[in-house]
Order: C-alpha cells, then structure tokens, then sequence
C-alpha cells in the first residue's frame, strides 16, 4: 500500500515537473547538445565530424587570443574591486549613520534603470566632445591639446570598468550588509571584553562569518564581469578598441559572419573555463569551511 501510494505520488510529481522540463530541454538541453555537434563538425549544413580541429584553430586565432587575455584582464581587476568597495560601503552603511537608508537606496539604484538609457549618460561623460572633457579644460589639465576620446584609446578598460562598478557595487553591498547583520553582536562585546581591539574584531570575527557571503558575491562577481558586453557594446559597438575587445564581442561577430564553428567552440571554452573556475572555488570554500568549524 505504501509502495503504492509512494508511485502514485511520484508520477503526479512527475506531471506537475513535465512543463518545467520540457522548457528546459527546449531552451537549454537541446541548444546545448546542438551546440556541442556544431563545434565539432567543419559546417552547420551537411557537415563531417573534425573533431578537435575547430578548437585547435581557434587557440592559434591571434583575435581570440587577444579576447580571452582581455577578458581576463578584466575579471582579475574588477573582480576585487568590486568585493572591496562594496564590503567597505556595507560597514560603513551598517552603522548608525543620518540618511543611511537614503543611501542604502541610491547604490541599489542602478539594479533598476535600464542599461540602454544610461548608457546614453556615460556616452556624453566620456565622448571625445563629452562632459568629461570640457571639465578637464576648464580646469585648465588639457594644456591645449585635443580632447581624447576616452572609448576610443588605452582609456577605454578604465571606462568600462567605472561601469561595472556603478553596475554591481549595490547589489554586492545588499549581501554583505545582510551578512554583517547576522554575526551576533555578542561576539563582538565579548572580545572587546577580552582586550580585542577593532581591527582584530574585524579580522577574527566579522571576516570569518562573512566568508559564506564573501564566497557568493565572489561566485556572482566573476559571472558579471562576463556579462559587461552589453554595456561595452552599446558604448563602442561591435568592433571597441582592442583594449576592451572581449570574447563576447568576438562570439557576437561570429554570429554575424554565420561562422558556427567559431562561435559554438568559443562558447563552449569559456563555458568550460567558468565550470571549472568555479569548482574549483566550491572546494577551496568547502576546505575554508572545515577549518573554520
């Protein structure tokens, strides 16, 4: 009778997971298997098996290799800042501090303007003719020469990386406050008792209860910085300087050129590189974790 009921039970959960997972293998199993057949045929259409060859082609690419060492260079340069000014503004926004909620709002903004529209802003401060630059000679820093154009020089990294920050900082300062918030405050109390002064508090106690939280806004960091392409395509299109040519820009022109081949074996490397990126970080913190305990 239990086996029964337990079957019964099982195949009505079944019914009721069957849209889910025939959205699932529509939208994203089937692209995927799609996918992988692509990158490992020499066409799209009536195509024979290669194997490794469009991979192997696609490391000597010198454009490719110039996307990926941009890519790179990014994640390792924005990846920290990000989690340092947002941790720094969460402790300075958890103290009693006037128009703290005021301010907890304004850095949680950018979550909900639209990116098309504020583009539009960092367009004009940046522009060759842009704000940025009729600041610069007022000030008198210009020293006659001709205003530059920020998004079309070495400047450029600079720019897109003021806005992934303005993009991310709030949401990362939301968890770390929430982490902040959890940590009794008896412990703090007691180790002040204890002669502890604040930056040994800091250390010993609030780094060691955040690290749960400071793994998650590591894990969503580094996917963000994955995704700037749409920011960095509306500011400079298709074809940006080659400073801030990212592997998103070269997969999107491969797409527009049809060559499927390219397109699926970039996505498919940099898929596998997220993968194991973040394995790897699963285990460092499930090591952390158990020292910790």
């Amino acid at each position: 009778m239990l086996r029964r009921l337990h079957n019964h039970e099982g195949m009505t959960a079944l019914w009721f997971l069957l849209p889910s997972l025939a959205g699932f293998a529509v939208f994203f199993a089937i692209p995927f298997a799609m996918g992988l057949r692509f990158s490992l045929m020499d066409s799209p259409v009536d195509g024979t098996f290669v194997g490794l060859d469009n991979y192997r082609e696609l490391l000597a690419n010198p454009v490719f290799r110039r996307a990926a060492a941009n890519t790179f260079l990014f994640t390792v340069i924005c990846v920290p800042l990000n989690m340092l000014l947002s941790l720094g503004l969460a402790m300075a926004l958890n103290r009693p501090l006037p128009l703290r909620q005021t301010f907890r709002i304004s850095f949680l903004s950018p979550l909900v303007v639209p990116v098309a529209s504020v583009v539009l802003v960092w367009k004009a401060l940046f522009d060759q003719h842009g704000v940025l630059n009729g600041w610069i000679a007022d000030w008198g820093w210009s020293r006659g020469a001709s205003p530059k154009d920020w998004l079309e020089s070495s400047s450029a990294l600079g720019v897109v990386l003021v806005v992934y920050l303005w993009k991310n900082i709030g949401y990362n300062m939301v968890l770390f406050l929430a982490g902040l918030q959890n940590i009794p405050a008896d412990y703090y109390e007691a180790a002040s008792v204890d002669g502890a002064g604040k930056f040994r508090q800091w250390r010993s106690i609030t780094l060691v209860y955040l690290t749960p939280t400071a793994f998650f806004v590591f894990i969503m960091s580094i996917i963000n910085s994955f995704k700037v392409f749409r920011e960095t395509y509306l500011l400079a299109g298709d074809y940006p300087d080659p400073s801030i040519y990212m592997l998103q820009h070269y997969m999107n022109n491969m797409f527009k050129s049809l060559d499927y081949q390219k397109l699926t074996s970039a996505a498919f490397l940099m898929a596998l590189v997220i993968v194991v990126l973040v394995w790897i970080l699963f285990l460092t913190e499930r090591r952390i974790g158990k020292s910790l305990g």
